[in-house]
């Protein structure tokens, strides 16, 4: 048995003030006599969620080297988000599941893109035909190292991760991947291996047919239209819109503006939009949630200011953390502050429901029923 540790505070989102306990790093609301109280008062937060960071990605590439990837995962569990799921990523990093300090991680396996249209060394690189046999083999756990990537076979993923879309140097813009039917069969596949679908898609031309397809939830969603989010809604998938990231398109867009100036101008657009499309699309009912597209060009370790970025986008606030904490929790399978499950929460001097910045001071971080220091 570990040290017992109790807590004292609000406990969200239920809002009522409650006694906690950790014992053998799960929780408990029966009284454990000599615990050491860690906190006296504040409120109470199911550890925040990123569900769209890559652990294994930097600004100059993907990254393999262990205590580069302990960092990364570090940074993000320091700002309380110690739910992850890495929405794509070249690196093994099943040791990080081993670490005290590591958040719990969902991986999706490496991207799935067509040749030259993604970011290099990143993604399994294949031709429409192989789509559904690459889907089935990345969800059972048949890929790996077969495939290209650095992780062995044998582990089956929750989640696949599909680019979309993805700029065609013919012609000169973002146009989609895969055609309709491909992804129809390749999401057919991954359900029947029991995986969900995560989709890369920055462009209007490739929601229909990803939505049509079946897919489990759209990252980024720039391009959503009025119709896309009706049938994003009525398909039941979710959204995760990376809105920190779209400080970094004008850059991208100028980078580009020589030889790509139609795509150089729709990145110049989308930003402007996106934040009102994110607002209809939870007005319509499409479950949205906190990703930060960390890796990259965005640093690990933002979660509070994506929480904060979907208010701005008109989430109330207390939906915009629900987001970022228990309801995408519940989204990816993982309890929030319930009798038996994983000591994993974090605790503000404030109510965050009140002023999300609370969210970037936490007072005290409990992961795998230890104090992060």
């Amino acid at each position: 048995m570990t040290e017992a540790l109790h807590v004292r505070g609000v406990v969200l989102p239920e809002g009522e003030e409650r006694d906690l306990w950790v014992v053998d790093r799960r929780l408990t609301f029966e009284p454990v006599a000599d615990a050491e109280t860690v906190a006296a008062a504040g409120w109470v937060v199911p550890g925040l969620v990123d569900a769209h960071c890559h652990i294994g990605l930097a600004p100059g590439g993907p990254v393999h080297d262990p205590a580069e990837l302990h960092d990364q995962a570090r940074a993000n569990a320091a700002a309380g988000a110690l739910l992850l799921r890495d929405a794509g990523s070249p690196a093994d990093t099943r040791f990080l599941d081993a670490e005290p300090d590591a958040p719990r991680i969902i991986r999706c396996g490496r991207h799935i893109a067509r040749p030259k249209r993604y970011s290099p060394d990143t993604a399994l690189e294949i031709e429409p035909h192989e789509l559904a046999e690459v889907v089935f083999r990345e969800a059972s756990g048949g890929g790996g190292a077969a495939l290209g990537s650095d992780a062995p076979a044998g582990e089956p993923h929750l989640w696949v991760k599909l680019v979309g879309d993805w700029i065609d140097r013919a012609e000169g813009d973002l146009t989609p991947l895969w055609p309709a039917d491909v992804l129809r069969a390749a999401v057919g596949r991954a359900h029947a291996a029991g995986a969900r679908v995560a989709v890369h898609t920055f462009s209007e031309e490739a929601l229909a047919d990803l939505i049509d397809a079946g897919v489990d939830s759209i990252e980024h969603g720039t391009g959503l239209t009025d119709d896309t989010i009706a049938r994003l809604a009525a398909s039941g998938a979710a959204l995760v819109p990376t809105l920190v990231n779209l400080a970094n398109f004008p850059g991208i867009a100028e980078a580009a503006r020589a030889k790509f100036p139609v795509y150089a101008e729709r990145m110049t657009r989308l930003p402007g939009t996106a934040p009102a499309r994110v607002r209809a699309a939870f007005e319509a009912g499409v479950p949205v949630y906190c990703g930060t597209d960390a890796g990259g060009m965005v640093p690990h370790g933002g979660v509070a200011e994506e929480i904060l970025a979907l208010h701005d986008a008109g989430l109330p606030a207390e939906d915009a953390l629900a987001a970022g904490s228990w309801a995408a929790r519940r989204w990816l399978g993982h309890p929030g502050l319930e009798e038996g499950a994983p000591a994993d929460f974090v605790v503000y001097a404030a109510d965050p429901r009140a002023d999300l910045a609370v969210l970037r001071s936490p007072v005290r971080i409990v992961l795998r029923g230890r104090i992060l220091a």
